[in-house]
């Protein structure tokens, strides 16, 4: 091609750069964010529109560690929900937040030094929370998530600990609260009470044993059988030094058999479902059945201990199965949550001779057993059993466990005691509540329904040093519960944190609160559960931008047992009713295997998770597309190779956007914009597709489907038009004359294209957005500024939608023909074809088929001729015509370029 012809052609220009080099160009954009107060200048055209408010509330992530992809993927969603609720026409503030009490952090500081004082303590957890408050604010922040990340609450910040307090103290006045000796889920390893959501499940083999109770003589006669026997198993022999009595199933029918084999002969109570199973564990078998009973004939009557010598009741429990065993439970009050409630129905009393560290105490009664670990006594147990006859069977027993979360030890039932919420005086209201709420995806419902119904009373007191002292008096070693000592300590918080509790003496601090002498300081600390729990008070409430209740709580599935039941419980305290309106939870990061991604199996195997090794390696904008990509509502596989694969439709999204910037060079949308009505149909149809889409997305958005905006705009990308519009209407782009009608069409379509998707894309594509809004000459602003695109109805009607629709298909039969013939290197290229049509009667598409203008446009070819006859058929020829040196078309030639090529030079 000559110079001068060259020079009249109208190339893409555009400056915005076609790699996107995000971990150079991400940092500095997010610089020029803060600078000119980009959140704080989205707040405040909202509020200047008096938007509507829309509130999520941030559910605070412990400050004890990095930003793993689990929390990414929490933190995005919620970012991906304000960006979209605030281009909806929202005012979104997001205020970020941080639990900082708790074992997690107490735990590390302890174990890097031991016998610290616990202000000391207290000290080095304020500090360790503070480093990690700032590290995943880094994080977040560099991960494009937008908020007020200057004044983020912290539950560690004395406005908010004395919130906390003076909640208890409304708990306190309504008769909630109270303090009792029952079993607890203990840590010997971290020496405190723990909380249903601080205990994880492992694999662990116990010791199964089925032991006889002997009968006492007066219970046989009752029988009218001497020498009987009730048959018991449990797989945790260490408590049978506090048995105090045998449940049996009220409505089970039990067998009183002779037994015999493997050198034995008993006469043993067994219910009738499980002999067989007995039978095969001990070797023995049923040689002759002297009676059958139900369980409540044997009410009341008495056993033996095995080998202690005091009684043990048989009583009546519910919770007795027939699943495995004998349908007879060793009841140990001191050490169960179902042996527990049953003995205070029989008034059986609490034993638990258990000390703080796992070891047995003098009450266990047996001194071979004093001062030796519970779970290390197992086998002593055993021997004694063996020793005094009464070991029927023994074998390992593999089965899930509960275990500390923090300390990995298994937890103990013990009896202790503690403060506890009742439950019982809040659940009716929470249920209801459940019922009120909106729960995505809506099997949230039943998860939590469940939880809360069947949930026990509420152990809120903690052995720990790190957390929002229990605010409670002793006086003469018993607790005085008062709400008005509460607020007063909640007022001495609120001005000086709770460090005071720790630093003044029982005396001194009578004298601040006014309290008559003599009292003492409980010296626990509330679980930490009650303080992200009463967010809702102290953030929501006093936060001038929020307001209570949330529209929407968006956490992991786990918290449904977490925050979100303790959110709620507070909440229905405090005022009656749940502390959100819609409840979202996502699944689980899981590796390839399905399994649950943590910190400490990436270390080992070597595989990285933190967010920082993939923003600081691939750029935030592919960490967002990742997020946007994925079934939130169910467990999220990731691993470094499937993060790959997300990097090609973010290749493919942000060339569009050039490829629309580029061919936007010149054009003035107030001057040159063409009218809907002046359309070419392949410019219609690209505007139908747009508005189908603006309104699939906007719909997604609303119902927070961010996987479908991303199908929808990667699908409207790839196939609509970079396989079809852009390519179709290059020859147009190229050599057309700069103001034509039909070039000009072309630019406000994408115009409006280019504009729409970019701000499509900005909740998802944050930093890439904004950056090809900035490249557009005729933007002000940023894209998050901006309101989404609303759907254009002067293309709703979808007829040239449908037309091409068909001429896509046709276009699949014309390519397979050209193809054949260029197999046949018959030709080369496309654009040398003729294309000679054979359609039928009726074609729906024949207007356009038959402008040869626009047909040889839409199939890129030289010649295009159709004709109505009684068969589809395609021919395929090479054009007789010359190429234009201009535009490389196959045109007769005038003067040495084709006619439409003529014309635009000698206007040039």
């Amino acid at each position: 091609m000559s110079a001068d012809y060259k020079d009249t052609i109208l190339l893409p220009r555009t400056d915005f750069p076609m790699r996107g080099d995000l971990v150079k160009r991400e940092p500095e954009r997010l610089a020029r964010w803060e600078s000119e107060s980009l959140y704080e200048r989205i707040i405040a055209r909202r509020r200047k529109q008096d938007a509507p408010k829309f509130v999520l509330h941030d559910g605070p992530p412990f400050a004890n560690g990095d930003v793993h992809m689990g929390t990414a993927l929490n933190k995005v969603l919620k970012d991906l929900v304000v960006k979209s609720k605030t281009m909806a026409g929202h005012e979104v503030p997001f205020i970020p937040g941080w639990d900082c009490h708790g074992l997690p952090i107490e735990f590390k500081v302890v174990q890097q030094t031991q016998g610290l004082e616990p202000a000391e303590i207290r000290r080095r957890s304020t500090e360790f929370a503070e480093k990690f408050i700032e590290i995943q604010r880094g994080s977040f922040k560099r991960l494009g998530v937008f908020g007020d990340w200057e004044n983020p609450y912290l539950t560690m910040d004395p406005a908010y600990e004395a919130e906390v307090v003076r909640v208890f103290a409304k708990l306190v006045e309504d008769g909630v609260v109270y303090q009792s000796k029952k079993p607890v889920q203990w840590s010997y390893g971290a020496h405190t009470a723990l909380a249903e959501a601080e205990v994880e499940y492992q694999d662990k083999i116990s010791p199964s044993i089925f032991v006889k109770f002997a009968l006492t003589p007066m219970a046989a006669s009752k029988l009218g059988i001497g020498n009987a026997s009730i048959a018991i198993w449990t797989t945790t022999p260490w408590t049978l030094p506090a048995n105090l009595a045998v449940a049996v199933h009220p409505e089970f029918t039990y067998v009183v058999g002779q037994f015999d084999g493997n050198g034995r002969k008993e006469i043993l109570v067994v219910v009738r479902e499980l002999v067989d199973e007995l039978c095969e564990k001990t070797g023995m078998r049923l040689v002759t059945t002297l009676k059958e009973l139900k369980g409540r004939e044997l009410e009341n009557l008495e056993a033996r201990h095995p080998f202690l010598d005091r009684p043990s009741k048989i009583i009546l429990g519910n919770f007795v199965t027939t699943e495995t065993g004998t349908g007879a439970v060793h009841i140990a009050p001191g050490h169960g949550a179902d042996d527990y409630a049953v003995g205070r129905q029989y008034d059986l009393g609490v034993l638990s001779p258990v000390d703080d560290d796992g070891n047995f105490t003098d009450e266990c009664g047996v001194p071979d057993l004093v001062g030796k670990h519970v779970f290390e006594s197992n086998e002593r147990v055993i021997e004694i059993l063996t020793e005094k006859g009464v070991l029927l069977a023994r074998e390992d027993y593999h089965h899930s466990y509960p275990h500390c979360w923090r300390s990995k030890t298994p937890i103990i039932f013990r009896a202790v005691e503690q403060f506890f919420i009742s439950i019982d005086t809040l659940r009716d209201t929470a249920l209801a509540e459940i019922g009120k709420t909106e729960w995505l995806p809506s099997w949230g419902r039943n998860r939590i329904h469940g939880t809360v119904e069947a949930r026990p009373d509420w152990c809120i007191s903690r052995q720990r040093t790190w957390g929002v002292p229990l605010p409670v008096f002793f006086k003469d070693g018993q607790a005085v519960l008062c709400a008005d000592t509460a607020r007063k300590v909640a007022d001495l918080v609120e001005k000086e944190g709770t460090n005071v509790w720790f630093e003044l003496s029982d005396e001194e601090m009578c004298e601040r609160l006014g309290l008559e002498k003599g009292l003492t300081k409980c010296r626990d600390t509330l679980d930490v559960w009650i303080d992200s729990g009463c967010s809702h008070v102290a953030v929501l409430e006093k936060h001038p931008q929020l307001d209570a209740p949330a529209d929407l709580y968006l956490e992991a599935t786990d918290q449904h047992r977490g925050w979100f039941q303790s959110s709620l419980m507070m909440s229905v305290a405090w005022r009656g009713c749940a502390p959100y309106k819609s409840v979202l939870t996502h699944g689980f990061v899981v590796d390839k295997d399905k399994k649950k991604l943590s910190k400490s199996e990436a270390e080992k195997s070597g595989k990285p998770i933190d967010a920082a090794h993939f923003y600081n390696k691939y750029g935030s904008d592919i960490v967002r597309l990742w997020v946007s990509s994925v079934d939130w509502q169910n467990e999220v596989p990731f691993g470094e190779d499937l993060f790959k694969q997300v990097a090609e439709p973010y290749r493919r999204l942000r060339n569009t956007l050039r490829i629309l910037l580029g061919n936007l060079e010149g054009f003035d949308p107030g001057d040159d914009r063409v009218a809907a009505s002046h359309m070419p149909a392949l410019d219609k149809w690209i505007l139908e597709r747009l508005h189908d889409v603006v309104g699939e997305c906007r719909k997604a958005y609303e119902r927070y489907e961010f996987r479908k905006v991303f199908n929808e705009l990667n699908q409207f990308c790839a196939t609509d038009l970079s396989a079809v519009y852009i390519d179709a209407t290059k020859d147009r782009m190229y050599c057309d004359a700069a103001k034509s009608v039909r070039r000009r069409a072309t630019q406000t379509a994408m115009y409006d294209i280019f504009s729409s998707l970019t701000r499509l894309l900005a909740p998802i594509l944050a930093f890439t957005a904004d950056e090809a809004w900035e490249f557009a000459p005729f933007t002000e602003g940023s894209v998050h500024e901006q309101d989404f695109p609303e759907p254009d109805p002067a293309f709703a009607g979808g007829e040239a939608t449908k037309k091409i629709a068909r001429l896509l298909e046709i276009r699949h039969d014309v390519q397979q023909a050209i193809e054949e013939r260029v197999k046949a290197k018959a030709f080369k290229k496309n654009n040398e074809a003729s294309v000679k049509l054979v359609v039928k009667e009726g074609e729906p598409a024949y207007d356009l088929l038959n402008d040869e203008t626009f047909a040889k446009e839409f199939f890129i070819v030289a010649g295009f001729e159709v004709t109505v006859g009684g068969e589809f058929s395609v021919k395929v020829e090479k054009a007789d015509h010359g190429m234009c040196p201009r535009c490389r078309r196959y045109e007769p030639l005038v003067d040495e370029v084709c006619e439409r090529c003529a014309g635009v030079v000698a206007r040039a």
